[in-house]
């Protein structure tokens, strides 16, 4: 609290002073005004006077020369000269003032000797000097100046006669002749004498009205300037007066006037009435004192009672004034409630920093430290008493070493925060990651005038970032990078070759029948071999070469710091070496092999993904060459590719567009040589390619999923021309319709079927399902719940390609199994090649002993046929018989012969013995 004792002057005569001192100015300049036109009205009576005594002299010294000259008395040319010296003065006096180099005495003094007053000299001279062209002042001087030969010649004329009179008595004729010159001469000055007079006057008489309105004049303004003066002023006190009692009526603290010696209370604004809950009529006369508890009204802080009985914290502050011969004291009285709160939040959260996790430090503007938490001594080791008076950044450093930068505390300065990690410095002097976080506190001007920086320890979370980022770039089964991060570094090293001006080769590695093995086994089988695969690939690499896996079974390797991409030929090599041993996987010991393909930097691509599209379209063609082989790229190879592309764009027009048709190769009966069964076959007549082969474009198909489609298509097709040929009365036939794996374990698949069957009225036991022995693997476990269905249903399944896979006898046992099919690889070398002899009789003895029917591949030749009909082979599709014939050909070969009844058909070519 501060009570301060100040005795105000009445604040009236303060404010009327200025008025005052305006009206002593009006009166002031008005008394000089009225002094000017003194010293001007004297002026122009010495004008005046100087213009009688001028005239008279003039005449005088006229009349004495004219006198002289009748007479010749020596007084009158004395009396001449006295008159003419006065005229001359004058003269003298009017020239050196407008020659405007004059002494001021000696003009003063030609004046004096013109008869001039004396009290109007000065102003005379200040006039010639300053305003001779002063209205009739001006012509005045004109009409003075207009005389002056004249004179000079009437000196002229005194100085003759009096020549004459001194040399004797002058001729009569020569007096009268000077004489009549005497009065030209006057006639001609006299006129020009009384209108210099009159001139003098009327000037006189112009320039008392100018000083005399010019005096009116100022006084008038002076005299409104004053009244003006004077109503602001009046004005100002009222308004003083109202905005005091506004400010007292609508402060926000609450004001109290009261009389010093009782206590009592004077008068109180409206806050004060309404906290003490009265009207301020009845404040007054009552003690201060009484509104507070416990406490002097004068002690600062203290509590005030509300009208409904509740306090409120209050601050007192006091003053004394004089209210005449009273002393007064105001009470200004202000709530105080924001600020005890405020201070028990201070309080709080000062508590609260000292309890929280996080390391607190403050810092004052040079950036040294006031005061930090015990979160902060915790993390450092270091105690305040320490820490205290040294810069905060002495112990903290960027990650990279460097001190903190003056371009971040600039940025803070100018009102940003910053959030980022720093590397800090324990009491023991190690090191540890810290996530600090830097703001201001402000001045009223903005200036930072405190840091405050939170910190926490993010070892174990930085931990957690390193290992979310590996886990976000490299393959988790694997170990190795991913795609994404396979192309970064690619780049990477594309960006130091072309620097150091050599080369970069990526492998492109993909697994042969992968997905065989992994639907065989299991996924868990294939994740392993995986991880397997991996390993090996890594163990043929330098340090810095980098593999990664960008898909299911494809692996990419990048080679860097070479010379040509050939060098990489050898990498590409051991890994196939490494692929190519036996996996031993616990219970299994499984062989794979691997296709690689080959593209460099800069010779086949100048980014990443150009060279890892290469590759993969090199690696394309050693897999549909040879497999188990590597191939360099070449741009014929990306042709190839793109042109597989666009066949996979036109493939899923060419069912909307009806492109598909269906040759149909007829199976013999090997005993009786008769038609007892076709095979539907797919052939794709493009509009613009011409007969596209199956192998080109049903691979596409199935990697394109639309295998399906084209699976029922052919099933549908198939049934609808098999009953087609019932309708014409043809010997009935079984249709045989083959069917991808991925068409077979669709759960449409069976009601397809069904669905087919139904519509064309066809038996079950007529159509024939064929399945090769990898789709069979490639399906699994839902493969005897499938054959199961399908045996039910009444349809057959005949195994096609047996024994070029992975051949198990298990597959012989399962539900609706009735056919087996020789592959053609076993019938042509039929009946030289002892291996394929062992293998079809083999092969025919089980089926027989199993009960399934048998039906061989690709005969050719009448040896192939004689061979495998003695060994118990029931039919035979190949050449020897017919090739793949379109419906109509089909129902030629069925018609009978209207010459002969006899069934059995005699097929050319090639010719039958």
């Amino acid at each position: 609290m501060r009570r301060v004792e100040t005795i105000h002057p009445q604040p009236l005569s303060r404010r009327l002073r200025p008025l005052a001192y305006a009206l002593v100015a009006v009166v002031g300049l008005v008394l000089a005004l009225t002094w000017v036109a003194l010293q001007t009205q004297v002026t122009l009576a010495g004008f005046l006077n100087g213009e009688s005594l001028w005239a008279k002299a003039q005449k005088q010294a006229v009349i004495d020369l004219d006198g002289y000259a009748a007479h010749g008395r020596p007084d009158d040319l004395a009396a001449y000269r006295r008159n003419f010296a006065v005229l001359m003065a004058d003269r003298s006096s009017r020239d050196a003032i407008a020659s405007r180099r004059y002494e001021q005495a000696v003009v003063e003094d030609g004046f004096a000797r013109g008869g001039v007053i004396p009290e109007a000299i000065p102003g005379m001279v200040f006039i010639f000097r300053y305003f001779d062209g002063m209205p009739y002042v001006r012509e005045a001087i004109a009409e003075w100046r207009s005389v002056d030969a004249s004179l000079a010649e009437i000196d002229e004329i005194a100085g003759r006669l009096e020549r004459a009179y001194a040399s004797g008595t002058p001729s009569p004729s020569l007096l009268d002749e000077e004489r009549g010159r005497i009065a030209a001469l006057n006639t001609y000055v006299e006129p020009r004498t009384k209108a210099f007079s009159l001139y003098i006057a009327n000037g006189a008489s112009w320039l008392g009205r100018v000083l005399f309105f010019t005096v009116l004049a100022v006084a008038t303004l002076a005299s409104l300037l004053w009244l003006r003066m004077a109503q602001r002023i009046l004005v100002g006190i009222r308004g003083t007066e109202e905005r005091y009692s506004l400010l007292f009526d609508s402060a926000a603290d609450a004001i109290f006037m009261v009389d010093e010696e009782t206590g009592r209370i004077l008068d109180a604004n409206h806050r004060a009435a309404a906290w003490a809950g009265r009207p301020s009529g009845e404040l007054i006369g009552i003690q201060l004192a009484s509104l507070f508890v416990d406490v002097s009204p004068h002690a600062g802080a203290g509590t005030l009672r509300n009208g409904d009985g509740s306090v409120r914290p209050v601050e007192t502050q006091s003053s004394l004034v004089v209210w005449g011969s009273r002393r007064v004291s105001q009470a200004i009285v202000r709530d105080i409630s924001d600020r005890v709160a405020m201070e028990q939040e201070r309080r709080i959260a000062s508590e609260a920093l000292a309890s929280i996790a996080e390391g607190v430090i403050i810092a004052d503007a040079d950036r040294r430290v006031t005061s930090a938490n015990a979160a902060h001594t915790k993390l450092t080791g270091i105690p305040v008493q320490t820490l205290r008076r040294t810069r905060f950044d002495a112990t903290r450093t960027l990650p990279d070493g460097r001190p903190l930068p003056q371009t971040l505390w600039d940025d803070i300065d100018a009102g940003d925060n910053w959030l980022g990690e720093v590397e800090s410095r324990r009491a023991d002097g190690t090191t540890y990651p810290e996530l600090m976080s830097i703001s201001t506190i402000r001045d009223s001007e903005g200036r930072p005038q405190h840091y405050v920086a939170v910190v926490s320890d993010i070892t174990a979370r930085k931990a957690d970032r390193q290992r979310l980022q590996h886990m976000a770039t490299h393959d988790p089964l694997t170990g190795l990078v991913t795609r994404s991060e396979f192309e970064r570094r690619c780049a990477e090293a594309i960006t130091r070759a072309a620097h150091e001006r050599g080369a970069v080769a990526v492998l492109f590695v993909d697994l042969d029948a992968f997905k065989v093995i992994n639907d065989s086994y299991s996924h868990a089988t294939g994740d392993a071999l995986l991880m397997r695969v991996a390993e090996r690939i890594r163990a043929q690499l330098a340090p810095h070469d980098v593999a990664g896996r960008i898909g299911g079974d494809e692996f990419t390797v990048l080679i860097a710091d070479l010379r040509s991409r050939e060098e990489a030929l050898a990498v590409a090599e051991a890994v196939l070496a490494a692929l190519a041993k036996p996996f031993d996987l616990g219970d299994y010991e499984l062989f794979v092999s691997a296709s690689i393909g080959i593209a460099g930097y800069p010779l086949d691509g100048n980014d990443a993904v150009t060279l890892i599209a290469n590759a993969d379209a090199a690696m394309y063609v050693a897999k549909t060459e040879e497999r188990n082989a590597l191939r360099l790229y070449t741009p014929k190879m990306h042709a190839d590719a793109r042109r597989r592309l666009k066949l996979a764009s036109e493939l899923r027009q060419a069912l909307v567009r009806k492109e598909f048709t269906l040759a149909f190769q007829p199976s013999v009966e090997m005993k009786t040589g008769r038609i007892v069964a076709v095979e539907a076959l797919i052939r794709w007549r493009h509009p613009e390619r011409g007969n596209v082969p199956p192998d080109e474009f049903i691979p596409i198909a199935e990697s394109l999923g639309l295998i399906r489609q084209i699976d029922q298509w052919v099933l549908e097709t198939a049934c609808a021309q098999l009953k087609h040929w019932d309708d014409a009365k043809l010997p009935p036939l079984r249709m045989a319709v083959n069917v991808s794996a991925s068409s077979f374990g669709h759960p449409d698949f069976l009601p397809g079927v069904s669905q087919a069957l139904l519509e064309t009225g066809i038996a079950p036991q007529r159509l024939l399902i064929e399945l090769t022995e990898s789709a069979i693997l490639r399906l699994g476990e839902d493969t005897e719940r499938s054959m199961q269905s399908l045996h039910s249903l009444g349809v057959g399944v005949a195994i096609d390609d047996f024994g070029t896979g992975y051949s198990s006898l298990a597959y012989l046992k399962l539900p609706a199994v009735a056919y087996l099919k020789i592959d053609r690889s076993f019938v042509t070398g039929l009946p030289a090649n002892g291996n394929d002899v062992a293998i079809t009789e083999a092969m025919v003895a089980i089926a027989r002993s199993l009960d399934l029917h048998t039906i061989a591949e690709g005969i050719e030749t009448e040896a192939q046929h004689e061979f495998l009909l003695r060994a118990g082979c029931q039919e035979g599709q190949g050449f020897l018989y017919s090739r793949p014939l379109p419906p109509d050909e089909i129902e030629r070969l069925l018609a009978p012969h209207k010459a002969s009844g006899a069934k059995k058909l005699s097929l050319v070519p090639p010719r039958r013995a």
